[in-house]
This record gives C-alpha cells, structure tokens and sequence, in this order.
C-alpha cells in the first residue's frame, strides 16, 4: 500500500456533524391587524423570518391570506358559521395590516340549511365595486312554506326559479357596484343584501335563509397607501399617553445646573 494514501482513516466524516439550530430563534412575531369595519381590530399573530441579505421580513408577510371567524371579529356567537378572509397589504412596525380578500360559510352551517321537500335556489353575479375591486358573490335560497299550508312540499316551478335567480342577480349588482369595498363589506356583516332578496322576491314565491353565501375577489387595483390607511381608519401605533407635568414643578436639569455654578 503507497504510503500517506489513507489520512483520513481515523478523521471520520468529512465536514463533521452540523450544529442543529432551532428555526425559530431566526424568526419574529407580528400583530395582525383587521379593518376598521369589524369591532375586535387584533386579530391574532403571524411569525415570519428575520430580514437577512435581500431576504426581506415585510416582503414575506405581505399578500399572506387569513382565515377568520366572524364571531371572533365582531364578538358575536351567532355569527361563528361565517368565515372572513383578510389578506396582508402593508406592515407598519410590528403591525400587518389587512383588507378584505373573501367570505365563505362553514360547511356545516351550509349543510344544516338543505333539506327535503323544499327548492334549492342558486344564482352568481361577478360586479365591480367603485373603487375597482372585481368580485363574484354567490347567493342561496330555499322555498318557503306557507303560513296554513296543508301540503308537505313547498317546490317552486322552474319559471318561478327563473324568475327569482333574475331578481337575485339584479339585487346583488344594485348593492355592489352602487359602493366601495369597506361599505360593501359593512353590508355582508348584517346580511342586507339577502334580507332584500328576501323581500323583493316574496311575490314570486315565499323564500328562507337567504344568504350571500361566498365572495372571491377576482381582481384588486393597484395597491394604494391612502385607502388601506382609509380602511383602518383610526388606526395608530400605540405610543402611549402624553403625560402633562403640573405648572409649579420645575424640570430636574435646571437644579443641577444651579448646584454645579
């Protein structure tokens, strides 16, 4: 055997075993913060890693989609079936700040509404908002049962079911392209638009739990400062309070000052 061929012999592997970093000692925590059409603003928190090189931390967090109940938004239990997507424009700090990106309904609050015996009514509209926002709402309903009905089944006729898709349609377009998005959404928080198709519909044929069941934002303007700082609207960094110091009492330095002469 040639001599000096096997150094490496008693070495070991080469590059040894690496150290094992934990990965969330690189990481920081942000506040989320929802709009100011919803009453609990904080919505929960979001880790991302720290900026490093060209790897920027704000980079990272924006255009993250969140999931939120809308009983946690609003403090109201009866509204936990609706589920609200707030998408992350701009970080300020260690706050992201979110706007409105979609409403869904939990599977099974959608679940619970069908039932025998009764018509089905869907019907989609894709609109436009003032402020440029290209949504497509979905709306539900089902036929109701007349006060005094004898007969078990409550089935509307096809050109009934027409009929109310049409109204459906047009009441959804009247609603969404007449405002922007933050007055838009202030409409989805207490179900008008449906207690409208409601109405509107009840001389075709009595209808109940109408209900815009989903939104998708399909297209959003360009992205802009001044109205995502419009949406939050009262929205500050907290920097504490000013403090008012009492007339009479005379600031600390100028004492020393006086004992140094």
């Amino acid at each position: 055997m040639a001599v000096g061929k096997n150094k490496r012999i008693s070495k070991g592997k080469k590059g040894g075993k690496k150290k094992a970093v934990d990965p969330f000692s690189k990481k920081d925590w942000y506040d989320v913060k929802a709009p100011s059409t919803f009453n609990t603003r904080t919505v929960g928190k979001t880790l991302v890693t720290r900026t490093q090189g060209t790897k920027i931390a704000s980079e990272g967090l924006k255009h993250r989609v969140f999931e939120v109940s809308l009983a946690d938004l609003q403090n109201d239990e009866d509204q936990a079936y609706r589920k609200i997507k707030l998408r992350a424009e701009d970080v300020q700090g260690r706050n992201v700040l979110t706007n409105f990106w979609g409403m869904d309904f939990t599977t099974d609050k959608l679940r619970s509404l069908v039932r025998k015996w009764q018509t089905l009514i869907e019907a989609h509209v894709d609109v436009k908002t003032t402020d440029n926002y290209g949504l497509r709402m979905f709306c539900i309903g089902f036929t109701k049962r007349r006060p005094n009905q004898v007969k078990r089944t409550c089935y509307a006729q096809t050109s009934q079911i027409r009929q109310i898709r049409r109204k459906m349609r047009e009441i959804m377009v009247r609603e969404a392209a007449s405002c922007d998005l933050k007055e838009l959404v202030a409409k989805f928080i207490p179900e008008v638009i449906g207690k409208e198709i409601e109405k509107a519909t009840s001389s075709i044929y009595p209808l109940q739990n109408v209900f815009i069941r989903k939104v998708k934002i399909l297209k959003a303007p360009k992205f802009d400062l001044g109205k995502l700082m419009e949406v939050h609207g009262d929205y500050s960094e907290d920097v504490g309070v000013k403090v008012d110091r009492p007339a009479d009492e005379v600031p600390a330095e100028v004492e020393t000052e006086l004992v140094g002469a």
